[in-house]
């Protein structure tokens, strides 16, 4: 039996200071919860720090990077890459959050670009899709996320599934300001995610993990869990203190036994 996703991107957040107090924190606190597979997303700055304990602490907190290059190497001032992360000894690597793509020229085709060198790398690979309120307002958020999709799976075979996460974080859902989107409306999606993989992948499709992040709180993270095709959850600002993602493990917990 596939164990639940739980997991954080903390942004541009925390000192490292800061990351490791909550790294230690959390590290203990999931031996509580075995059910779930945890994993934290810091600042690049943090890496190598967080592995080095997370290693001394024998814990299996899962650790990614938020971005990474798709070149092993190069002239791209200011990049890393999949050789460096991997260097680390890290076991994800995020890509195509929706603030990459709006702040950074992110685009579907890099993103699969991405997604390639990770695998590579052994590195697997949370790709991101989520659309805009504006498509949701015309009708159109199937067709987005479908491309969205498509692409970044491009050359992606089937063979390599288990090796790949998707998250489904709506654009307009995301960041201090976000609106969580509704149950039935994540649920919407999420089962027709699940069909575009299973056009990809046959039967395979169904071994994806999906997972949903956007405004997940304490109040709707239950909800959301018990969807059939919501795998896991990405969670923002309420996991990046340990009491409040503790409270919220608990409340999954108890609905998924």
């Amino acid at each position: 039996m596939k164990k639940f996703l739980l997991g954080t991107n903390w942004k541009m957040n925390k000192t490292l200071a800061e990351a490791t107090d909550y790294t230690l924190a959390v590290s203990e606190i999931i031996t509580k919860y075995p059910q779930f597979e945890f994993f934290i997303i810091p600042p690049h700055t943090h890496l190598w720090k967080l592995r080095e304990l997370l290693d001394l602490n024998k814990s299996t907190l899962k650790l990614g990077a938020q971005n990474m290059h798709y070149e092993d190497a190069g002239q791209f001032t200011g990049e890393i890459s999949p050789v460096m992360l991997a260097e680390i000894g890290l076991d994800l690597v995020e890509l195509g959050h929706c603030e990459r793509r709006q702040y950074f020229n992110e685009t579907d085709e890099t993103v699969n670009l991405k997604a390639l060198a990770a695998l590579k790398h052994q590195l697997l690979p949370l790709i991101c899709i989520g659309e805009k309120m504006s498509d949701r307002n015309y009708g159109i958020s199937r067709e987005m996320l479908a491309k969205q999709l498509k692409v970044a799976l491009k050359d992606i075979s089937a063979d390599q599934i288990g090796t790949f996460w998707i998250a489904y974080e709506p654009i307009w859902a995301i960041g201090v300001n976000g609106i969580p989107a509704e149950t039935p409306y994540v649920n919407e999606i999420h089962d027709f995610l699940r069909s575009v993989l299973l056009s990809l992948y046959g039967p395979a499709g169904n071994d994806v993990p999906l997972l949903y992040g956007g405004s997940v709180n304490i109040n709707n993270a239950s909800e959301y869990a018990q969807l059939d095709n919501v795998d896991g959850l990405f969670i923002g600002r309420s996991a990046w203190e340990p009491d409040l993602f503790e409270a919220l493990m608990a409340s999954v917990s108890d609905v998924l036994r």
